[in-house]
């Protein structure tokens, strides 16, 4: 499906706010709410709205280091990455994973409670898994941009 320029403009609008209403929709595009409604959910139903969430505050949850985790694995192969993520998937101080290219295999987005709780996922959790041979962790000093919406 080709996406036409009312289509962007509903994905921005959603983007900064995902609770607008059919009928807010519609007067922010020049469109019935019906019209704006129906485009809204054939665009859900193509995948290119995969969802709905709310953006809470890190802090304001106890969550007061953010860090970047760099993760080198000693040895590759299907059953390694398949277990490393498992792994991953079972720790909710991992918010995003990525693999990559360059000298890292991973890079891993965390949240953590304080500086001793960033140390005991990486001695307690990411260094002793047989296939991570080191990683090298870096600590958010301030966010200057937040995760803002796709360019659409």
């Amino acid at each position: 499906m080709n996406l036409d320029e009312t289509d962007t403009r509903l994905l921005a609008a959603l983007q900064k706010n995902a609770h607008l209403t059919a009928q807010e929709l519609g007067e922010q595009l020049h469109l019935s709410a019906s019209q704006a409604g129906r485009r809204r959910q054939r665009l859900e139903a193509d995948g290119y709205i995969q969802g709905y969430t709310a953006r809470l505050d890190p802090v304001k949850l106890g969550l007061n280091v953010q860090g970047f985790v760099q993760v080198h694995l000693d040895t590759h192969g299907p059953q390694n990455s398949a277990t490393f993520g498992r792994l991953l998937a079972t720790r909710p101080e991992i918010v995003s994973a990525w693999t990559m290219t360059g000298d890292a295999d991973y890079l891993l987005r965390v949240y953590c409670e304080d500086l001793p709780s960033l140390n005991r996922l990486i001695h307690e959790v990411l260094l002793p898994h047989p296939a991570v041979s080191r990683v090298h962790s870096q600590i958010v000093m301030d966010q200057l941009k937040r995760d803002g919406p796709l360019p659409t």
